[in-house]
């Protein structure tokens, strides 16, 4: 519509959400639809959690909380980024949000002039790109593929920066990929960032407790580049609390004072009982917390399932992703197959495909910046996982 800012013209929709919605349109028809297109741990928020939120509740704890966040919840993230991370942060550096994408917009919104480059590789979540949008600025994309893990090298980064280049974004372990990157891997890259004073990295940890293979690491570890680190992390993932809408920055003084200030304007704080939940789950050490291992434990297993599911697909190639709970198949050797007169010419063909034929959601790799790909969650039950991928491969069976 005309009358529309030509930003809100210019930004795409979030794929994750519009299959989201679409299963969700036909599961109200009636029609029996598998979701493996959100990215939403199928777990309860701990009791524990509720409970602190409860009390927070009947003590009246429900008016404006400061814009950065309660005092003792920025000093409880202080806490947890050293017990779990080993850095080294105070309060006044830590700026509470609604949420991991709201830190990662405000950070963005703050960094990045018109032209400016944001170096991403790929694939990547899908919000990078169109915050970096919103911000006038120049997504560069750093193609990687399974041959690597879905991981950039050194040589890829310092090949992709220019003297417009302001930052670089990735998560890890990685949504869509589950890719987790070791320290060695981590070191390599900081130390091309460390040549540009004036380049920063935003690293998304928000998969940070779904790590099934290796010891989290956190790129601001090293205090060569941590002045230059932006590390953001939330409650949704580690503590199935997607709905309390709750995430955080840990930056530079200057950074973080920026991000306030740009927040006060915005939106203010985050709701103050999910602060208070969240009190709770950064003083749990996640290594001690029962329902944190299980729904580790859980997720562990589904991934065992799934591979050895997808391994009988033909046509199906895919990494083992080492975190979060997420497989990026390639399906491109379906591309130009058909069932009847539905031709597949794409991952959105695919997607739609499997969403129409087999009734199961997926969310195309062209969101993730691989058309080659398609996102499969595996957060879901056992059962459903089951009878999903028996659907996707009856489904794909068809295809010739």
């Amino acid at each position: 519509m005309e009358l529309l800012a030509q930003r809100i013209r210019n930004l795409s929709e979030s794929e994750t959400l519009a299959m989201t919605r679409k299963s969700r349109e036909m599961k109200e028809r009636g029609i029996d639809v598998i979701n493996l297109s959100i990215g939403e741990p199928d777990f309860n928020t701990p009791e524990e959690i509720k409970e602190a939120a409860k009390k927070a509740i009947d003590e009246n704890k429900t008016h404006y909380p400061p814009v950065a966040g309660y005092p003792e919840l920025k000093k409880a993230i202080a806490a947890k980024l050293k017990r779990d991370n080993d850095l080294d942060y105070t309060p006044d550096q830590i700026v509470v949000s609604a949420g991991a994408k709201h830190t990662i917009a405000n950070t963005i919104i703050c960094l990045v002039e018109p032209g400016d480059e944001v170096i991403i590789p790929a694939p990547y979540w899908v919000s990078y790109k169109e915050i970096i949008k919103l911000a006038r600025g120049k997504s560069v994309i750093i193609n990687t593929t399974a041959d690597t893990d879905f991981k950039m090298t050194p040589e890829q980064l310092k090949a992709a920066i220019t003297p417009k280049t302001k930052a670089l974004i990735f998560s890890s372990p990685c949504n869509p990929t589950g890719s987790v990157y070791s320290k060695d891997e981590l070191f390599a890259i900081a130390k091309v960032v460390a040549e540009h004073k004036n380049m920063f990295i935003l690293s998304d940890e928000i998969y940070e407790l779904i790590n099934f293979e290796c010891k989290h690491e956190s790129i601001a570890q090293f205090d060569f580049i941590k002045d230059q680190v932006v590390t953001i992390n939330g409650v949704s993932k580690g503590f199935a609390m997607t709905g309390w809408r709750l995430g955080y920055m840990a930056a530079p003084v200057w950074l973080a004072k920026a991000c306030d200030k740009l927040q006060g304007q915005m939106t203010s704080a985050t709701c103050s009982i999910s602060q208070y939940a969240a009190m709770e789950a950064m003083r749990t050490d996640p290594k001690k917390s029962l329902p944190v291992r299980d729904m580790v434990f859980t997720f562990r297993k589904r991934r065992k399932l799934v591979l050895e599911v997808l391994k009988t697909i033909s046509g199906i190639k895919t990494n083992m992703p080492k975190g979060a709970f997420y497989f990026f198949p390639d399906v491109s050797w379906y591309y130009g197959k058909k069932n009847e007169d539905k031709v597949i010419e794409n991952a959105s063909d695919l997607s739609m495909y499997l969403l129409e034929e087999a009734h199961v959601a997926v969310v195309p790799g062209d969101a993730f910046g691989n058309p080659d790909c398609i996102r499969i969650s595996y957060a879901a039950s056992i059962e459903l996982l089951i009878e999903a991928l028996n659907r996707i491969k009856k489904a794909l069976a068809k295809l010739n």
